[in-house]
């Protein structure tokens, strides 16, 4: 088999395992100006307490000391727009934990590589020191829009990305070099508590971040900007313009359970730690655990009162 037969058939298969898009990069250092970029954002403090991105730089800068002989980076995304959105919850975290989906593929598309030649390589999904977007636009599948998610034309941004590490050489797609935001700031403009603007992102007044991953008490007077999202946010996405192409996902893992489709506020207001667990058993919500999830549930009553 060629490297451009090769190449075509990893592109195929990904698309038969259920991935929306399939793109492939050239295995090297990242740019000097990304990494300045990254390392000035944590120096800043923009990363809040998420001390995992100060770590690891020198892989995550550079993917080939992931694996080792790595020459291809093959870049997937797979379609999360949910069919009607559950209140409260963030659409990408409404069905099973999307680390295992993508995963799971990414190991049957390494299997099936194989199959045609022998490599050697690794799977990732927002798992390990990977720049996902940077690699994603590096394979052409779009731009990195001014809510800083990837957007892939004619699709939007409801997508989870996943990477396939390989030690085989390919034929590379070329870099997605236009930004198709133009004048549009919506997404600035509806981000409730100002983490977006023109320049930079500010994960410690995202609302996802701050529901998520911020661990003890809230910021004081947050409940009026939560309004009723108790994890997550996706208003810099609802705004966006090119998400009016999102169609709704028809992954089995991703859709969400009958149960949560029924629930209320006020189900929500008492929701136990024995209905936490049936609710979110093997999914993303399971980060949050269930004490953090019932401190912004509250945060978002006091809100409701108002």
């Amino acid at each position: 088999m060629t490297k451009s037969e090769l190449t075509q058939y990893i592109k195929a298969e990904a698309l038969r395992l259920g991935f929306d898009v399939c793109g492939i990069a050239k295995a090297e250092a990242v740019e000097s100006s990304t990494a300045g970029s990254c390392d000035l954002w944590v120096k800043d403090g923009y990363n809040g307490t998420m001390g995992y991105l100060e770590r690891n730089c020198d892989k995550r800068y550079n993917p080939t000391l992931l694996v080792e002989g790595c020459r291809s980076i093959i870049v997937v995304a797979l379609n999360y727009a949910p069919s009607q959105a559950i209140e409260g919850i963030s659409h990408y975290a409404q069905g099973e934990d999307y680390h295992k989906a993508v995963k799971e593929r990414l190991f049957l598309l390494l299997k099936s590589i194989n199959g045609k030649v022998p490599c050697n390589g690794r799977p990732f999904c927002d798992s390990a020191p990977v720049l996902e977007r940077y690699w994603a636009v590096q394979a052409g599948l779009g731009w990195i829009g001014r809510n800083h998610q990837l957007i892939i034309p004619q699709k939007g941004s409801y997508f989870f990305l996943g990477e396939l590490l390989i030690d085989a050489e390919l034929d590379y797609d070329r870099p997605f070099e236009q930004n198709h935001c133009g004048e549009c700031r919506r997404c600035i403009e509806n981000c409730p508590t100002g983490a977006l603007d023109e320049h930079c992102f500010d994960a410690r007044k995202c609302l996802s971040y701050l529901t998520i991953e911020h661990r003890g008490e809230l910021p004081e007077n947050i409940g009026e900007k939560m309004g009723n999202c108790f994890y997550g946010c996706d208003r810099c996405q609802i705004a966006c313009p090119h998400n009016r192409f999102a169609k709704p996902n028809s992954t089995p893992e991703l859709q969400p359970k009958p149960e949560l489709l029924m629930m209320t506020t006020e189900r929500w207001r008492s929701l136990t730690k024995e209905e936490y667990d049936r609710l979110f058993k093997k999914s993303a919500v399971e980060r949050c655990g269930y004490e953090q999830l019932m401190r912004n549930i509250k945060e978002c009553k006091k809100n409701f009162k108002k």
